[in-house]
């Protein structure tokens, strides 16, 4: 083909390129890919020629702006975890607080009216399971729960389970945050008797070294979900003086801000569960330093560095 019926069949499409700025990520792709089919086409036959160099420029503008873009939506994600998310913590550390003693009170009541009354466990675990764990602590084996089925499907089937329970959590916020504070009640309280039932058993330091290599993790993933859960329903029930729908949809981006920022949480706690706490007879320096390094996590990430985070000043011309 001769250069000038080269140019002639494709000069519009080149304009329009020059023009007209591409409306998605997958226009901008395809526009790269003419470019250099028609590049690599003019440099077959035209390797001296203006058209070469021009496409040839053309070409590596697209390049730049699908690189620099790349690196704008990393810097975004970098963005969401270093402000976005302690921000909007440090926002709500006042509901994270309420939601923690709400649930370390029934614990305590959970524990103690099992303590009081064998039949207690019994109700809020079930028959079956609490004849189960008693057999296993007869047998020697008192967390062998934890060791049944394939690490990897118990590793994805709590992790999923665990997020459908934030989430629930989350949605009940919307139902004036009575049956969401019912469902913290209720986790409180059988988390407290069920281990009041090891320690009944002389089994309380070993089930907490085993019981919260993934339950650090994961009881504080449940308490911020609902602390999530409780932002959104406050948005609504209390605006201020805005709008209602204005601060529902603010509470709710709120909210999500902090459901998501649970997801490596519930992930990390369902792996620990899956994989490592079938393993509760390792040392016990080894699950004491698991269980505090989770602890370790959830105070720096969720309190100490949103508040330093909070005091940074902003760069000249920004707000935080």
């Amino acid at each position: 083909m001769r250069e000038a019926l080269f140019i002639k069949r494709n000069k519009d499409r080149w304009l329009k390129y020059q023009q007209d700025l591409p409306e998605s990520a997958d226009e901008t792709a395809e526009e790269f890919i003419q470019l250099t089919d028609d590049l690599s086409y003019a440099k077959t036959f035209y390797p001296q020629s203006r058209v070469t160099r021009y496409l040839n420029a053309r070409s590596s503008k697209v390049y730049m702006s699908i690189y620099q873009n790349r690196k704008d939506n990393v810097n975004r994600i970098a963005v969401f975890w270093k402000q976005s998310v302690p921000l909007t913590v440090r926002k709500h550390h006042a509901v994270l607080l309420f939601c923690a003693l709400f649930f370390i009170t029934f614990f305590v009541v959970g524990f103690y009216s099992s303590a009081h009354d064998e039949s207690f466990v019994r109700e809020m675990l079930g028959d079956s399971y609490v004849n189960m764990t008693e057999e296993n602590i007869e047998n020697g084996m008192p967390f062998g729960v934890y060791a049944e089925g394939g690490p990897l499907l118990m590793w994805l089937g709590i992790m999923i389970n665990n997020l459908f329970v934030a989430f629930g959590y989350f949605a009940q916020g919307l139902l004036l945050g009575i049956p969401l504070l019912n469902s913290l009640l209720s986790e409180g309280v059988r988390l407290g008797a069920f281990e009041q039932m090891f320690f009944a058993k002389g089994l309380g330091l070993d089930s907490i070294l085993t019981v919260f290599i993934h339950g650090t993790l994961e009881i504080s993933a449940l308490v911020i979900a609902g602390a999530a859960g409780i932002v959104l329903g406050k948005s609504w029930i209390f605006p201020g003086t805005g709008k209602r729908l204005t601060a529902l949809i603010r509470g709710a981006k709120e909210g999500v801000i902090l459901l998501l920022s649970l997801v490596p949480v519930f992930t990390t706690a369902a792996f620990f569960e899956g994989f490592i706490t079938r393993y509760y007879t390792m040392p016990w320096w080894m699950s004491g330093s698991i269980l505090a390094a989770s602890a370790t996590y959830i105070i720096w990430y969720y309190i100490v560095f949103p508040i330093r985070v909070q005091k940074k000043p902003a760069p000249a011309g920004k707000k935080q």
